[in-house]
């Protein structure tokens, strides 16, 4: 069982930039497939985006975040991070981290269905 937890969130303008962690228990990262999904007010949750260490550290991005986001992880702290810049209204959402076990290329863990472990979620609000 893998604990995460989600801080970072808030209130930010426009523009602006937040930075998202994920704290994991476990015991290294560097088995483990980590992404971020988000979910708005009366939508579906959706992809963000996701890291494999073991799938040669291949990253992917929703779409409409790409060049915006950027997901790493830093496996000294046990810690998964989203980089958000050029923050738009409509990221408005609450973030939720999730992990699983995995060791191919990121672009095979885009649905939630491939995640075993869920955060509690963090709100992110961008106002206009």
């Amino acid at each position: 069982q893998v604990q995460l937890v989600e801080s970072g969130g808030g209130l930010v303008q426009a523009g602006g930039s937040l930075r998202l962690s994920c704290a994991a228990d476990a015991r290294s990262l560097e088995r483990y497939v980590m992404g971020w999904f988000r979910q708005a007010p009366g939508k579906e949750r959706e992809f963000v985006a996701a890291i494999s260490r073991n799938g040669g550290g291949s990253t992917s991005y929703a779409e409409s975040v790409k060049g915006r986001f950027t997901i790493s992880i830093d496996n000294a702290r046990n810690t998964a991070y989203l980089q958000m810049n050029s923050l738009k209204p409509e990221d408005t959402a609450v973030y939720y981290c999730a992990a699983v076990q995995g060791y191919y290329d990121s672009r095979y863990y885009v649905r939630q269905s491939s995640y075993h472990y869920w955060g509690q979620g963090t709100q992110v609000t961008v106002s206009s």
